[in-house]
């Protein structure tokens, strides 16, 4: 069973930066496209970044040229590197692992970030 655990999320300072971290375990890390989505209050949940095992990108228009995806394979790490950030960041962000083949899709618990001066 596919288990991923987000850390690093806190509270920042308007432009300010924050990286988060999704470990993963229970299957082979290379397999699955990794993605990291968001959760504000009252809002749905929303994409913000997504990562393919070869490396492809996507983003949301809101986070581009600010947030960005990386994976480690070796350590079956995926990270989020948000530097820029503003109030409008502030949400609840989930790790995601969707499988290649199969598309069965596994969720973190999420971890806070909150952007407030």
């Amino acid at each position: 069973q596919v288990q991923l655990v987000e850390s690093g999320g806190g509270l920042v300072q308007p432009g300010g930066s924050l990286r988060l971290s999704c470990a993963f375990s229970g299957s082979i890390f290379t397999l699955y496209f990794m993605g990291w989505y968001r959760q504000a209050p009252g809002k749905q949940r929303e994409l913000v970044a997504t990562m393919s095992g070869g490396g492809s990108t996507n983003y949301a228009d809101s986070v581009k040229g600010r947030f960005t995806i990386s994976r480690d394979n070796a350590k079956v790490t995926v990270y989020l590197q948000m530097d820029s950030v503003s109030p409008e960041d502030t949400a609840v962000y989930y790790c995601n692992a969707q499988n290649v083949v199969t598309r069965a899709t596994y969720w973190g618990q999420g971890t806070q970030v909150t952007v407030s001066s």
